[in-house]
């Protein structure tokens, strides 16, 4: 049986007008986990940018408050083909970070392919796959009120997973430190 340490991780699928988060508890080893939290931050996509943002800024740092994680593990933001969204996004990864550096807590971020390796098996898992993943793992599922924005909190979730997972491994590498 593989072991890793216990540790808290924040995951977290940034976005502006919804960023989901999943907050998940390794028990030390591989594949077990506890989920203690998830939902999502909505901000009024009517709203001003600046408020948008100051709307995440905020929710994050309650959450870091409430629950002292060990780590926020983030998606990567993936550039496509919007520049106004890749934008966007990339302030509220900022506004993220800086919650996190205001509570001194390492942020470690993955790419969606290496997202869905770790989680799905393939670089190329799809959205289904990832979701019946995640939701496996941890057993849970939304009630109907919230399947809008579930899919944002599986991907949080997802993240975390991932990094517990590069968190055993990379402790494999080093010898099982």
């Amino acid at each position: 049986m593989l072991y890793l340490k216990l540790m808290l991780i924040l995951g977290i699928d940034p976005g502006t007008a919804t960023t989901g988060f999943g907050l998940l508890r390794t028990n030390g080893i591989l594949d077990k986990y506890e989920l203690l939290d998830w939902g999502w931050i909505k901000t009024d996509k009517e709203g001003m940018r600046g408020d948008r943002l100051v709307t995440i800024h905020q929710k994050i740092l309650a959450l870091l408050k409430k629950h002292k994680p060990d780590v926020l593990a983030i998606e990567r933001l993936f550039f496509a083909t919007n520049a106004k969204t890749a934008m966007a996004v990339s302030e509220s990864l900022g506004v993220i970070r800086l919650a996190a550096a205001m509570h001194k807590i390492s942020v470690f971020d993955y790419a969606p392919m290496t997202i869905k390796l770790m989680v799905g098996g393939s670089g190329r898992a799809d959205k289904a796959l990832m979701k019946q993943t995640v939701r496996k793992l941890l057993s849970f599922r939304a009630t109907n009120h919230q399947k809008t924005y579930f899919v944002d909190v599986c991907d949080a979730c997802g993240v975390a997973i991932c990094h517990s997972r590069k968190s055993m491994l990379n402790s494999e590498k080093r010898g099982g430190e």
